[in-house]
């Protein structure tokens, strides 16, 4: 008898864990992109190790690696910097950066391209790839054309001794940090700005979630929207690696026959003790 209660026990659990496994992915939208360096704040140039991934837990390898052909590092002058051992594997990405110069290293990935969906021969067809290959992919047949422009920036921070000012594109969706983002600790707000192509991007919803998600009951993600001014603010609960998100969708296509523009911004931040 006791032996069967036990099995019932181990049954009701594995149910419960599916249950919330299910919750979590779904709540998290299934796969989140990410870039996790070894290190973010140092006192001394060194060399860190960056990985990179596309998850269904928060910084950790279940899915597949995230691509690094569009990887940008810029040093604290403003120079771009190679990525040295880059290597793709089955479930992550990795490199390493030699941080040899005093302030913040800016590390993003930053994708362009397009997405179409179109009527051939009385079947839907889709296509994704870069904007440059659109018309060659695209028979001239097709019909019901429809194309979206996407932009994505996935980045992180590190930084050697003294906080150095962080320079923008203005182009997509990006991150103007009010707090230094290699500054930041738990029971403090930190203050933040949005802006789309360098103007401020009012409206726009923004998802914290602290990493470890395979291991709590619940996302317990943190919610804010930006103001008039782009502006929002993060009272970060505790210390640890936290993944944030943002996306704008609008009309500003740069892609010819494109109706529609869908900008993403995902960034991964350290927040220390106090």
């Amino acid at each position: 008898m006791q032996a069967a209660r036990r099995s019932i026990r181990r049954g009701v659990r594995s149910l419960a864990a599916v249950a919330v496994c299910t919750t979590l992915a779904t709540a998290a939208q299934a796969h989140n992109t990410w870039l996790m360096p070894s290190s973010t704040v140092l006192s001394s140039p060194q060399w860190v190790t960056v990985d990179a991934a596309v998850s269904n837990d928060l910084f950790y390898f279940n899915h597949v690696p995230l691509g690094l052909d569009n990887l940008v590092v810029e040093a604290p002058d403003g120079s771009r910097v190679e990525a040295a051992n880059p290597h793709r594997g089955k479930l992550r990405s990795v490199f390493d950066l030699n941080l040899d110069r005093t302030g913040t290293w800016h590390i993003a990935i930053v994708n362009r391209g397009a997405f179409a969906s179109y009527q051939l021969g009385g079947e839907q067809k889709r296509w994704r790839g870069p904007a440059a290959q659109l018309e060659k992919q695209i028979p001239a047949e097709a019909t019901e054309l429809q194309i979206t422009e996407s932009v994505s920036r996935v980045e992180t921070f590190a930084t050697v001794g003294k906080p150095s000012k962080i320079s923008l594109q203005n182009e997509g969706l990006e991150l103007v940090a009010e707090t230094h983002p290699n500054d930041l600790f738990a029971d403090e707000p930190a203050s933040f700005r949005l802006a789309v192509d360098g103007k401020p991007a009012a409206g726009v919803e923004v998802t914290v979630v602290a990493g470890g998600t395979r291991y709590r009951d619940a996302l317990a993600e943190l919610n804010v929207s930006t103001d008039e001014d782009g502006r929002f603010s993060v009272n970060w609960p505790a210390p640890g690696l936290y993944w944030l998100e943002a996306r704008v969708e609008d009309d500003k296509t740069t892609i010819p026959k494109a109706g529609k523009r869908r900008l993403a911004y995902t960034a991964t931040f350290e927040v220390l003790p106090q």
